[in-house]
C-alpha cells in the first residue's frame, strides 16, 4: 500500500508560513545593521597586537582598554562629545517647541497655499549641506555666532524643522478631533486640551520624530565643519583627525559615534512599539 502524504495548504498554514519569513526577513535585516556595529566593537577593544592580526577572529582573543583610552585621551574629544550633546538636545528640542505647534496648524486647520506651505517645507532637505552652511557661516561671522554650539544648533534645526512638521502632522491627524472637543466641553482650554489629551496620544509618532532629528544632529559632520573651528562636534572633530590617525583610533572614533544614537533609540523604544501596537510589559 503507498501511503499519501497531504500539506496542508490552508490558511493557517499560509499564515505560518508568512509569520516564518517575516522573521527570517527581521532577523536578516538586524544582522546587517548589527554585524557592523559588533566588528568595529572588537577592534575597538582590541589590542594593538591584535589589531594587526590577519585574518580578523570574531571573537576578541586580545581584548584590551588602550585603544579607547587612547582615543577618549585624545585632544578635543571629551570636549566635542559634550558639544555634540549640547547641539543634538538643543535641536531635539528647538524642533520640537516649533515642529509640534506647527505640525498640529497643519493638521487640524485648513487655510489657503497649504498644500504648496507643506511642499515648500521639503526645498530645505533638498538643498545640499553646503548651500546652507556658507552663507550661514558669513551671517554668523557677521552676528558673532561663528564658532559656537549655538550656530550648529540652528543649522541642525532647520534641517530637521520639515521632517519633524510633517511627521507630526500626520501624527495630529491621527488623533480625533472629537477627543479634542470633548476635553474642551468638560472645561479644559484650547491648550488644556492639546497638552493633555493630543500630546499624550501622539507621543509615539513624536517620538518616531525626535530619533530621526536627533540622529541627524548627532551624524551631521559637513555643517559642523564649516560653522565651528575651535568648538567642534564629535563628528567633526574625528574627521578632521582621521587623516593622520591610525587605524585603531578610526574603530574606537566610529564606536563611540555610535553608541550615543543606539542608547537614544534604545530610551525612545517604548514608543515606538506602543505606536506599532505592541505593549510593553
Amino acid at each position: 500500500m503507498s501511503a499519501t502524504i497531504t500539506v496542508d495548504t490552508g490558511p493557517l498554514a499560509r499564515f505560518k508560513r508568512r509569520r516564518a519569513l517575516l522573521q527570517l526577513a527581521a532577523v536578516s535585516i538586524s544582522l546587517f545593521m548589527a554585524v557592523p556595529i559588533y566588528l568595529i566593537a572588537v577592534a575597538a577593544f582590541s589590542t594593538r597586537d591584535g589589531l594587526n592580526q590577519f585574518p580578523q577572529p570574531l571573537w576578541p582573543k586580545n581584548f584590551g582598554t588602550q585603544t579607547m583610552e587612547t582615543f577618549l585621551s585624545s585632544t578635543g574629544i571629551v570636549a566635542g562629545t559634550i558639544n555634540s550633546l549640547i547641539v543634538g538636545v538643543s535641536t531635539l528640542i528647538v524642533s520640537f517647541l516649533v515642529g509640534a505647534p506647527a505640525g498640529y496648524a497643519l493638521a487640524r486647520f485648513t487655510f489657503r497655499g497649504k498644500d504648496a506651505y507643506q511642499l515648500a517645507l521639503l526645498f530645505t532637505r533638498a538643498l545640499p549641506i553646503v548651500v546652507l552652511s556658507v552663507p550661514l557661516a558669513r551671517a554668523f561671522l557677521a552676528t558673532g555666532l561663528y564658532d559656537t554650539p549655538l550656530a550648529v544648533t540652528l543649522l541642525h534645526t532647520a534641517l530637521s524643522l520639515p521632517t519633524t512638521i510633517l511627521i507630526t502632522s500626520s501624527v495630529f491627524l491621527g488623533v480625533s478631533a472629537d477627543v479634542e472637543e470633548a476635553a474642551r466641553i468638560f472645561g479644559c482650554t484650547p491648550a488644556g486640551a492639546f497638552l493633555r489629551v493630543v500630546l499624550p496620544l501622539a507621543l509615539p509618532g513624536i517620538a518616531a520624530s525626535s530619533i530621526f532629528t536627533f540622529v541627524t544632529s548627532w551624524n551631521e559632520v559637513l555643517g559642523a565643519t564649516i560653522l565651528t573651528f575651535s568648538q567642534r562636534t564629535l563628528p567633526a572633530q574625528v574627521l578632521t583627525s582621521l587623516a593622520d590617525s591610525p587605524l585603531a583610533y578610526r574603530f574606537a572614533g566610529g564606536l563611540v559615534l555610535v553608541i550615543p544614537s543606539l542608547i537614544f533609540i534604545a530610551l525612545m523604544r517604548k514608543y515606538l512599539l506602543n505606536m506599532w501596537g505592541t505593549t510593553i510589559r
